[in-house]
């Protein structure tokens, strides 16, 4: 089994090499890059399944960076941040980033960070997989103006836009097409996104519900599709077909 590669990426060299270190001894493979012209120049090279990003970087920032992985449909995103940049880190997880860690940072709890988010990855590719066997592939849902192929985890508008998604917007898509019209929790759409790697205190939902909003609305300010229920969670207000 070839080994999980991870790109590091951050200006500082002394953190370059800490987590190279510490990362190649959790058995993981591991590339640094120092700015975000050398990140984008080893993401077309290929085989990177998972990012750690700097937020504050000279030249092009890691928000932008990030942005730029997820038009790409690229690896998942963790972000580091300097304790004074929550406002940034929210805008970060609102464009994609999978989860966060505030510096200075203890490398474990870095490296329990990449293993939740890479067994997230995993379990989705495996659900997908269970799809395709019980014969759910090439599915087609259709709602308002959109449609879903579940298969190639496509969006595509019906004047022919397609929109691309990331793994958590896919998911979060996906069940509120599942159950639409009604009004579904925060803690209901944990559980239905993550699984058993759901935690109680994660308040991801609402930044990816933002991120979906984004999306698929017309007006993100006002949405008529995703509708926030006071004090209930939200409710996927379309009717839904599928072919």
């Amino acid at each position: 089994m070839s080994q999980t590669h991870i790109l590091v990426v951050d200006d500082h060299q002394e953190i370059r090499e800490l987590l190279s270190t510490y990362l190649t001894q959790h058995d993981f493979k591991v590339t640094a890059a120092e700015n975000g012209a050398q990140m984008r120049d080893l993401l077309e090279a290929g085989g990177i399944d998972l990012i750690v990003l700097d937020l504050m970087m000279p030249g092009e920032d890691g928000l932008s960076l990030c942005r730029h992985v997820q038009e790409i449909g690229g690896p998942p995103v963790i972000m580091l941040t300097a304790m004074s940049e929550d406002a940034d880190c929210v805008v970060g997880l609102e464009i994609g980033a999978d989860d966060y860690v505030t510096k200075p940072f203890v490398p474990r709890v870095l490296l329990a960070r990449i293993k939740a988010v890479l067994r997230r990855q995993t379990t989705a590719a495996d659900s997908e997989k269970e799809t395709v066997r019980s014969g759910g592939a090439g599915q087609y849902w259709t709602f308002q103006q959109w449609t879903l192929d579940s298969n190639q985890r496509q969006l595509t508008h019906r004047d022919g836009l397609l929109v691309p998604l990331s793994t958590a917007e896919f998911k979060l898509l996906e069940v509120f097409i599942h159950n639409p019209q009604q009004v579904l929790s925060r803690d209901q759409l944990l559980t239905l996104t993550k699984g058993r790697e759901a935690d109680p205190f994660d308040r991801s939902i609402d930044n990816q519900v933002s991120r979906l909003r984004k999306k698929v609305e017309d007006d993100p300010h006002n949405p008529v599709l995703i509708k926030t229920v006071w004090g209930g969670g939200y409710m996927f207000s379309a009717a839904v077909t599928v072919s």
